[in-house]
């Protein structure tokens, strides 16, 4: 506190000095407005001064609509902004024919805004999962649904005027500042149906079973409404400028959450479906055995329960509940649909007893597609490179060993050879 005020009351004196300064120069309001846009240091001084300013603003807002924040939601916010300042950067290099001090201030309000849809974001997902406390009544206060109202107007004007922009002018920066407060409106969009569910959900009195199924849903649709609108923006920019490498990472990320939520909405039907199906229902001898509570929603369990394959019983509608978010235990954290696979597969064929082994002295029987006297040829791909090698005869036993005694011959070759001789 004390170093904002320090520097809030260093930048109002400069800020002074200078505006005197040049009025002293120049004794008139015009010329001293012409000398101020001139002078480099002048106009360094003021935007110094806008920024500290845009600050103060910021911080008051926040006191406004969201009182002390917490600390993972002051991470989220410093980290998203270093992101976010790193992406303009890089958009600086595309557009840098169109850098101005306009051009700065359209950028400052830009992550002004961002600021306020994170921290929206973030408080909402915190209480749609947390125990209702001071903390609920505070985030579904008229002040939450009027800042996400106005976040949502001025998302749609600043899109419209970037469209008109564009038409009227043709490509520019514009085209980044409407790609960029049309992802906002689809965030400020999700965020605001989070919190209508939500608040649904306090005024009913026995807990709501579908919010869930909505809320994953909604993160579904408006997850597939912001992959459209990357791939759209990415297209357009290599066509008209160049391939956007600050679009990169959020265009990675949007895809990454869709991909999540595609899979969470299938192992989520597929998880309730094998409660419907395989999960026996808890008996009252189960229920007297256990804690007889249910800890999703800390209730006693009566009827309607379910037995997972740990022997964890819950409220039915808890278990729908809670396969939403996470196909786990919520108490050993036990996989379920692996559990249920398992339980699914048929155990395994018993192998037939293997054939008794042939006695030592007898020969071993040669294959049935060989003719006796003949060698097997050798297996196929045993040589990748050579054909298939055929049967090999044997070798004759009078040309192969030597003192062999020599084979009968015929009437026939004897009279032959006596003719030779003769």
């Amino acid at each position: 506190m004390v170093r904002a005020a320090l520097v809030t009351a260093t930048s109002l004196a400069l800020t002074g000095a200078v505006v005197a300064h040049a009025y002293f120069l120049k004794h008139q309001f015009y010329p001293t407005v012409v000398y101020l846009t001139k002078s480099s240091p002048s106009m360094a001084v003021l935007y110094i001064q806008a920024f500290v300013l845009v600050f103060l603003l910021g911080k008051f807002m926040r006191k406004v609509f969201f009182g002390q924040l917490r600390a993972a939601e002051m991470e989220h916010l410093i980290e998203r902004s270093w992101y976010a300042v790193t992406e303009t950067c890089l958009a600086f290099t595309v557009f840098r024919d169109d850098f101005s001090p306009r051009f700065v201030a359209l950028f400052t309000l830009l992550l002004f805004l961002k600021c306020f849809h994170w921290l929206a974001e973030d408080r909402v997902d915190f209480v749609s999962t947390s125990t209702p406390h001071r903390s609920v009544t505070q985030c579904c206060s008229l002040f939450s649904a009027a800042l996400m109202g106005l976040l949502g107007v001025l998302d749609f004007l600043f899109v419209n005027h970037a469209c008109h922009s564009i038409i009227t002018r043709g490509a520019s920066v514009q085209l980044v500042f409407g790609f960029e407060y049309a992802i906002l409106l689809t965030m400020v969009l999700t965020t605001f149906i989070k919190y209508v569910l939500h608040t649904v959900d306090l005024q009913s009195e026995n807990p709501w079973d579908n919010k869930a199924v909505y809320m994953l849903y909604t993160e579904l649709f408006t997850g597939f409404i912001k992959v459209l609108l990357y791939i759209a923006f990415m297209t357009i920019m290599i066509k008209v400028h160049t391939f956007p490498l600050f679009a990169i990472r959020p265009m990675y990320l949007a895809m990454r959450q869709f991909k999540k939520a595609v899979t969470d909405a299938i192992m989520s039907r597929r998880a309730i479906r094998n409660m419907n199906t395989l999960y026996p229902d808890a008996t009252p001898e189960d229920l007297q055995a256990s804690d007889n509570v249910c800890i999703i929603c800390r209730e006693d369990m009566v009827t309607g329960a379910k037995k997972l394959p740990c022997n964890h019983i819950f409220h039915s509608s808890c278990l729908r509940s809670w396969f939403q978010r996470q196909q786990t235990c919520p108490t050993c954290r036990m996989d379920v649909l692996r559990a249920s696979n398992n339980n699914q597969t048929p155990p395994p064929a018993q192998a037939p007893p293997p054939a008794p082994a042939a006695p030592a002295n007898n020969p071993a029987a040669p294959p049935g597609n060989v003719a006796p006297g003949m060698l097997p040829g050798f297996p196929p791909g045993v040589f990748p490179f050579w054909g298939p090698f055929p049967a090999v005869p044997p070798p004759a036993a009078a040309a192969g060993a030597p003192g062999a005694p020599d084979a009968p011959q015929s009437s026939t070759e004897a009279t032959q050879a006596a003719g030779e001789d003769t």
